[in-house]
């Protein structure tokens, strides 16, 4: 039986807390602030009691090492990240960092002061530390399946947008933050309804938290009556307690859970008309090639000639407005033309593994990455940001040029 308090606050804390049980067990509650001094406080209050032995915080494990590891960008293998096609998965994630530095600034606080605090506390008292939020990763390729393609676009740039904005925080964007959830605050300005990321973003996370904190408390060999305290944002309070009261109601073993939670770390499958698309592309730009020189040799050599001129040269294009090495854009205008016939290796892929190789990011650059993002410029100044640029405008360009390109094709047959 679930006995609870709704969102009584304690007193002497500011904070809001649900306190809940689970299974025999007591569970804590605890929503945070980013943008507040006091929920870091709140934590260090609440474990120096001893009173809890779990603490489960709001984080996946690349999140938390991002946090105790700040400088572990370092280590990261480019031509790795460029080779497995994650390139643009690293830029999303150096954009919305960005976007996190900059409002942590504005505010004058340290991005994740409180989850900084759980894990420190929880290593001072050797109290059980639990990583219960789903990997980054995942939920923005969810948040990326749920919306249809011309909000991908907005997404995209509005991340991009993001890091050169100056306005200052607006009103909405605060009072989002005093709720807790800076994913939800940094995509939901970018798009026009937000109900396409509230069930990627919060209700799905909400429903994951809770699903491993009641597999937590479901493990058989857990002392009877433990307490556990949950540092999550508040906005994730009521969502997380709800899904808890479900579980208890229906009486959910850990298999079940394990299988719900394998449920939501699953990614969309894309759709198959978009999967061989490029291939039909592929097929129709032969197809061209094949009737322009049926009709006549010079047709059908004025067809490759602007094929290779108007994909190479938006290719080209895209890696000199990145900044790329001259022989990189030069790459880039021969790789093109070749890539866009064959749809499992892209230009950008090309072009940003010969700007890595040309003009080698230093130790230096590696370091400086998650503070050069910050800004438009550094995205230029930085090796590492500027090859993945690279990638990006080339890969766009070399997009670009094939739609151009093959229209200008078909429209030489008519």
């Amino acid at each position: 039986m679930i006995e609870q308090n709704n969102e009584m606050p304690d007193p002497e804390i500011d904070e809001p807390i649900i306190k809940t049980s689970y299974l025999g067990h007591q569970v804590c509650l605890l929503g945070t602030a980013h943008v507040s001094k006091a929920s870091a406080d709140k934590v260090k209050e609440l474990l120096s009691t001893g009173e809890f032995d779990i603490v489960a915080i709001e984080l996946c494990p690349n999140r938390y090492d991002s946090l105790v590891n700040p400088d572990n960008l370092a280590n990261m293998d480019l031509f790795k990240v460029i080779r497995e096609g994650k390139t643009s998965m690293v830029m999303a994630s150096l954009a919305l960092g960005a976007y996190q530095q900059r409002l942590a600034e504005e505010f004058g606080i340290e991005p994740g002061a409180e989850m900084r605090m759980a894990i420190e506390q929880a290593k001072h008292f050797n109290t059980e530390l639990e990583l219960v939020d789903r990997d980054i990763g995942v939920t923005l390729k969810r948040v990326y399946a749920s919306v249809p393609w011309w909000k991908k676009i907005l997404l995209a740039t509005g991340l991009m947008a993001s890091v050169v904005s100056k306005e200052e925080v607006s009103e909405d964007e605060i009072e989002r933050l005093k709720d807790g959830d800076i994913l939800e605050t940094t995509f939901s300005q970018f798009a026009e309804d937000e109900k396409d990321l509230f069930r990627p973003l919060i209700d799905e996370r909400d429903q994951y938290m809770a699903l491993q904190i009641a597999n937590i408390l479901s493990n058989q060999t857990l002392d009877k009556g433990s307490n556990l305290l949950a540092v999550v944002g508040a906005g994730h309070l009521n969502g997380i307690n709800r899904y808890l009261n479900e579980y208890i109601q229906q009486q959910k073993q850990s298999q079940q859970l394990q299988e719900e939670i394998q449920q939501l770390e699953v990614i969309p499958k894309k759709n198959q008309f978009l999967k061989y698309f490029p291939w039909l592309i592929v097929a129709l730009v032969f197809t061209g090639f094949f009737l322009g020189f049926q009709k006549s040799s010079d047709l059908g050599w004025q067809m490759v000639f602007d094929w290779v001129i108007i994909n190479g040269g938006l290719s080209a294009l895209g890696a000199l407005l990145a900044g790329a090495h001259p022989l990189t854009i030069l790459s880039a205008f021969v790789a093109a033309p070749l890539t866009s016939l064959n749809p499992t290796i892209g230009a950008g892929m090309v072009t940003a593994a010969v700007e890595a190789w040309l003009r080698k990011p230093s130790v230096g650059d590696f370091s400086r990455l998650r503070h050069d993002t910050t800004s438009l410029k550094g995205w230029w100044h930085n090796k590492v940001s500027r090859t993945l640029l690279v990638f990006f405008f080339s890969t766009l360009g070399s997009a670009v040029g094939t739609y151009v390109a093959g229209f200008r094709i078909f429209e030489s047959l008519i």
